[in-house]
């Protein structure tokens, strides 16, 4: 069972890790074209793909919809990090 430094400690690190929400936001306003939001954020295949895209018209949909998943994918990085140092945490555990 985890303590409550164990727990601590996991959310220090998803805390540290976290991406900024107004740097994301920044970088889709002013370099979305170059999908800098999305590397930013730690999605390379899906910025390569969203840049490819935009030769199609398909690319600034995709873009204007980044503008409601930004907030999703930084939510989603912060449970992917609690899960890794959960499970690194079970692995030394024993």
């Amino acid at each position: 069972m985890y303590t409550t430094e164990d727990q601590i400690l996991i959310e220090t690190r998803v805390a540290n890790e976290k991406k900024s929400a107004g740097a994301a936001y920044f970088l889709w306003f002013f370099l979305g074209f170059l999908s800098a939001h999305r590397f930013y954020l730690g999605k390379p295949i899906t910025a390569i793909l969203q840049i490819c895209s935009y030769f199609l018209i398909i690319g600034f949909v995709w873009w204007v919809v980044d503008l409601f998943l930004i907030p999703g994918i930084i939510r989603d990085k912060m449970d992917e990090t609690r899960g890794r140092m959960t499970r690194d945490m079970r692995r030394y555990a024993y």
